[in-house]
């Protein structure tokens, strides 16, 4: 299969959502892909704004052929 932009959206990356207790609104974030962030006042916006974010993010990728880091998951050990 060959893993392209579509392939790359419809992984499940986390999304960490940080508020600010300042200023505030929210900082959203991929951990799993560096640098991949963005900010807003409304929690529903960010979370859209992180979508477009991750896009341009696997796009810049794909385009320099960069290596992109498919989404962290912890294996649960299987009980007998």
């Amino acid at each position: 299969m060959k893993k392209d932009l579509r392939y790359y959206m419809n992984l499940s990356y986390r999304i960490e959502v940080i508020p600010d207790t300042v200023v505030g609104g929210y900082t959203l974030h991929c951990p799993d892909l560096p640098g991949c962030m963005t900010c807003d006042e409304d929690i529903a916006q960010g979370f859209e704004m992180i979508e477009n974010a991750k896009m341009n993010w696997f796009m810049v990728c794909l385009e320099d052929e960069i290596p992109i880091p498919e989404p962290y998951r912890i294996k649960i050990p299987q009980t007998a």
